[in-house]
């Protein structure tokens, strides 16, 4: 088995905060089912990251249609956790121009 990376943010909704995945194009065969990875990569996001303030932070900095960066998690596909690159965002912190 293989590792792999997946960057994940939190993407503003009209009516809610949604966790999202980006998932690499070359992807280890042994990830059978797209909602478990997913699952996996939220529950190591909120292990290492307090949600919510993470998601109060989010909603306060960010528009409808714009999407947090949080950073990554990587993975084995028997869901061991290989590192996190993660950041918080605060909620006074200002903006910075790239728009994270």
């Amino acid at each position: 088995m293989c590792a792999d990376t997946f960057g994940v943010g939190i993407r503003v909704a009209e009516t809610e905060l949604r966790v999202v995945v980006g998932v690499p194009s070359d992807i280890d065969a042994g990830w059978t089912d797209p909602e478990a990875f997913q699952s996996l990569v939220a529950e190591a996001v909120w292990d290492r990251l307090d949600r919510r303030r993470t998601l109060a932070a989010v909603d306060a900095r960010y528009d409808t249609g714009e999407t947090a960066a949080l950073g990554s998690v990587t993975l084995e596909p028997d869901g061991t956790v290989v590192e996190t690159d993660l950041r918080r965002i605060a909620e006074t912190d200002e903006r910075d121009e790239t728009g994270g």
